[in-house]
């Protein structure tokens, strides 16, 4: 219940309020927390998650190694969905000083994170119970929504820029986005088997330039 005014001790008592106490406030500024380290627990979270569900997925395949019909573009990308999401994890710390925040723009930044769990939730299959687990037709099976999911995480990502600061990326982020947006729709459009080979190597190579070259240094 809330304190009315006239009830007794009601300027000192605790009031709970939709399931929490009140408390009174504090002056000296110590238990102040910023707007980011605030919003950013949301957005670690669900990185979080993304890395967990591959990592339980690499469990599945080793425990599964017996009845595996393994394919290594599968794994390949499955590995670049980690580091995709430690580098937009690693990248966020740039935000540290944005203000002030609106929803649009904290609900853009999210919607990344999010199209990276739904990467990491198709890329390995489920393993449930003693049937044999082929990589190779998962893969093919998902693989217009993989490729569509990074093209959406490419645009989400260009959108995040123009939610917060209303531009563009630079030249050099903007020609590494377009060159993963022509990656994934390729990966759409494209089912040859050798091709998706390449394209795992092309993937591997771009997504380490990128880090190399524009996220060495957490600045």
């Amino acid at each position: 219940m809330v304190a009315v005014a006239g009830d007794s001790g009601s300027a000192d008592a605790a009031s709970p309020v939709l399931g929490y106490a009140a408390r009174p406030p504090r002056h000296d500024g110590s238990s102040r927390v910023d707007a980011f380290s605030y919003l950013s627990v949301l957005i670690s979270l669900i990185l979080g998650l993304a890395i967990t569900q591959v990592l339980g997925g690499i469990r599945g395949l080793m425990q599964s190694r017996s009845r595996l019909v393994g394919y290594w573009p599968a794994v390949t990308w499955a590995i670049l969905v980690v580091v995709i999401s430690v580098q937009s994890w690693w990248s966020m710390y740039g935000l540290r000083h944005y203000e002030p925040w609106a929803f649009v723009g904290f609900a853009a930044v999210l919607s990344q994170t999010v199209v990276l769990y739904l990467l990491a939730a198709l890329i390995l299959p489920d393993f449930v119970g003693d049937a044999a687990v082929d990589l190779r037709q998962h893969y093919y099976g998902q693989r217009r929504w993989f490729f569509a999911l990074l093209v959406v995480l490419i645009l989400a990502s260009i959108g995040k820029q123009l939610a917060l600061q209303g531009t563009l990326p630079p030249p050099a982020d903007l020609a590494f986005h377009a060159a993963f947006a022509a990656l994934g729709l390729s990966g759409v459009l494209v089912g040859r088997p050798r091709y998706h080979e390449l394209l795992a190597i092309a993937g591997t190579l771009l997504i380490g330039a990128y880090i190399a070259l524009l996220f060495a240094r957490l600045d």
